[in-house]
């Protein structure tokens, strides 16, 4: 049966066998991605990681409130006291669609459960949106291999998985639907939708970037790829008002958006395109003044010259900055070899540097086919009739940046898949066709090639064992195990926010880690000092700085930022055998025991004084002298040598701490703090694994005649009622502003 065969009409539509082949692998391509995604829900089900819990907030305020209002919103639970503007700082156009789609397609369903399932949908369908896109660069047959690697590709289901409730899948699915609109367009045969192509990619595109700040890096692809448009086309007379359409639309949708604006578009991410497209047209202008033989070299000494004064600008703006510059996370992207000094930056685990273990665990296979993409693509160049010109430049141009930004953090390794991706489906394209698996010759190679070629895509679904697109999706969300490092489910977390919630007044400030500001405020549904946005370095720092300081200290600090109640989370595992008849355990399991470093680094303290050689196991001195140490509910009782068995009273190199129970701060005694709960981890059976949250009562009629150090928490905005009260917190030399009731040192 020919694969043009009409299985049936529909009225002027012949639905032929191709057709339903093209449905049929799609379909695949859908189902796997979606079930893939769907693993989590073994463990239960309940929103994933940190910001999809905010991101969840922010939605039901839309609901609730309407769209207006969440333009005008100043989230109150929200880094205390000042609060958040959430328009201006957040992924507005993620909770717009979830809004407007749970309106649509979620009534009478409860919004959680929408959005732990949204990322799913949302990440399955763009599998179809890849197809499409990859279509447009080379043909049908690549763009169902793309389609079905996207569903199965490790760094983009993990972080678009059940639950996943942040800014990836829609970014990616706005960006990618933007680069095919873009792409089909200014390939488009039928003058009618051109304009309305490139509109649209324009708005879809700014939808992206609204959804999720990583998109930016869609912009240098196709900034780069206007550079050389004028080089590859000969139909100038059509780039010269289709390219300014699409950016024009680019810049003007920008200008909706709070947080992109004017920055967007005088920043990095705007200027990226507006150059280009400024280029694209006066090159073309050239170009048409020049013969025939001397157009493409003036063209090429323009690029040059403009590479030379865009080069000059970037140096001088370093010292002067008239050019507003991304953070440190997109300069790094650009500038893989930038380093940071910024603790707080270097804390989250996503920001860390890929590894070159870490590509061959998420590519595996498809590297090779993205290599022979890469040979048969510039190999075939000329004689290849279903791939134009400019688009072999510009699937290597997104397949090589792509490769080259993600070398900067992990979280970026999905735009290297994508770009393996979409270079390995061109290469098995064109293989494909080069074999003309289609004719009745050489059966027993063909057959071979097939059989091969499903193995070898199979490949990354099961190897590793243990690492593979499905082990590493099977995974209890965060907030079942709180992030630690035990792949378990209890509902500590979910016990102890509801605790908060039902013997707390509504007015409670929480003080906590920034890495659980969130799951308070939507969990318990109280205030937070600081949260995951890390929008306050210098409250962080203040916050690190009190739980690291004297508990008397530490006390201080905390009234004067009106917490009511103290919260930390600590992980670890009690042993199978007891010590006289009392548990003992190990921590350092990913709770705040383990972040013990980072609370250092971000207070800016020296690490000898707090932490041994090995950078986790406590010294005396943070054990007797910080309120962090005293409000962890144990204490070293011996060290271990785990491979020896040897035991030491003291710390000593490759020795791991083992401990006791030891509340410090019982709920019955008149100490600056009182533990009024714990969660039931903290009562686990031997064998078990710990992940106890705890929460402290403030005691507001402690007394203590504790100063605060002169300089130890710079920057301090603490908002005392009275200049005595800033005085006895800060010193005498601290600064006492009367209008705004602000106290601080200089």
């Amino acid at each position: 049966m020919n694969s043009n065969s009409r299985l049936f009409s529909i009225g002027n539509f012949d639905l032929k066998l191709n057709h339903f082949l093209i449905i049929a692998i799609l379909s695949i391509a859908f189902s796997t991605s979606f079930m893939i995604r769907s693993q989590p829900a073994d463990f239960g089900w309940e929103l994933n990681e940190f910001d999809p819990f905010f991101n969840y907030r922010a939605t039901q305020y839309i609901v609730d409130n309407g769209i207006d209002a969440y333009f005008q919103w100043n989230d109150e639970l929200s880094w205390y006291p000042h609060g958040r503007n959430v328009s201006e700082t957040s992924q507005v156009m993620l909770h717009l669609t979830a809004a407007t789609t749970y309106g649509i397609f979620g009534t009478g369903g409860n919004l959680y459960d929408f959005t732990i399932l949204f990322p799913v949908i949302i990440g399955s369908l763009t599998a179809i949106v890849v197809f499409a896109l990859v279509r447009v660069i080379g043909g049908t047959t690549a763009g169902l291999f793309a389609a079905l690697l996207f569903s199965i590709s490790i760094p983009i289901v993990i972080r678009g998985h059940l639950g996943w409730f942040k800014s990836e899948p829609l970014g990616l699915f706005f960006s990618i639907l933007a680069i095919y609109l873009f792409l089909s367009g200014i390939n488009s045969k039928n003058k009618k939708i051109v304009i309305p192509k490139l509109i649209s990619a324009g708005i879809f595109i700014v939808f992206g970037l609204s959804a999720w700040g990583g998109d930016q890096y869609f912009i240098i692809p196709l900034g780069i790829f206007l550079l050389t448009l004028p080089f590859l086309r000969t139909d100038h007379r059509f780039l010269i008002w289709t390219i300014p359409i699409f950016t024009i639309s680019t810049i003007v949708t920008s200008l909706v958006f709070e947080r992109l604006g004017t920055t967007f578009v005088m920043g990095l991410g705007g200027l990226s395109l507006i150059i280009p497209t400024i280029f694209l047209v006066f090159c073309i202008i050239i170009q048409s003044k020049s013969n025939k033989n001397s157009k493409n070299r003036n063209g090429l000494l323009f690029l040059v010259t403009l590479l030379i004064v865009g080069s000059s600008f970037l140096i001088l703006n370093d010292d002067l900055q008239f050019l507003s510059l991304p953070s440190h996370r997109y300069l790094n992207a650009i500038n893989p070899f930038l380093t940071t000094t910024d603790p707080l930056v270097d804390s989250v685990s996503e920001h860390a540097t890929t590894t070159l273990a870490q590509s061959f665990l998420f590519h595996s296979i498809l590297m090779i086919f993205a290599g022979i993409g890469i040979w048969i693509i510039l190999k075939n160049s000329k004689k290849s009739n279903f791939i134009t010109n400019d688009m072999i430049s510009f699937s290597l141009i997104i397949g090589l940046i792509g490769v080259y930004v993600s070398s900067a953090f992990v979280r970026l390794e999905i735009f290297a898949s994508l770009s393996i991706i979409i270079l390995a489906s061109l290469g098995l394209s064109i293989l494909i066709k080069e074999l003309n698996l289609n004719k009745p010759k050489n059966y027993l190679i063909k057959s071979s090639f097939i059989i091969g070629l499903i193995i070898l895509l199979i490949v990354p679904i099961v190897f590793p064992v243990n690492a593979n697109v499905l082990t590493i999706t099977h995974n209890p969300p965060t907030f079942m195990n709180g992030g630690s490092t035990f792949s378990i489910s209890t509902t500590d977390w979910r016990d102890s926010m509801e605790w908060i919630k039902n013997n707390t007044s509504d007015d409670a400030v929480i003080a906590a880690w920034w890495d659980y500001g969130y799951w308070i405020q939507t969990k318990a549904e109280r205030a937070s000092l600081a949260d995951n946005s890390t929008l306050d370095d210098n409250v962080i720092k203040r916050i690190a700085n009190a739980f690291l300081t004297s508990p008397e200290k530490g006390w201080k600090i905390f009234q004067y930022m009106k917490s009511d109640y103290l919260l930390i989370f600590i992980a670890g595992q009690r042993l199978a055998v007891d010590f006289e008849d009392q548990p003992i355990y190990i921590l350092h399991g990913g709770g705040d025991e383990s972040k013990k470093y980072w609370f250092v680094k971000i207070a800016e303290e020296p690490i000898a004084k707090y932490l041994h050689t090995d950078g986790t196991s406590g010294t005396d001195y943070f054990w007797n002298e910080t309120l962090l140490g005293k409000m962890i509910p144990f204490t070293p009782l011996t060290y271990v040598n785990l491979q020896t068995n040897q035991q030491s009273t003291i710390y000593q190199p490759g020795f791991t701490p083992v401990y006791v129970k030891d509340i410090k701060y019982p709920i019955d005694e008149d100490g600056p703090l009182r533990l009024v709960y714990s969660s039931p981890s903290f009562n686990v059976e031997k064998g078990g694994t710990m992940i106890g949250v705890f929460v402290y009562e403030v005691n507001k009629e402690f007394i203590t005649d504790a100063k605060i150090d002169e300089g130890s928490l710079p920057g301090i905005d603490l908002t005392p009622d009275r200049k005595e009260e800033c005085i006895a917190l800060l010193g005498e030399n601290s600064i006492w502003i009367e209008e705004s009731k602000t106290c601080f040192i200089p």
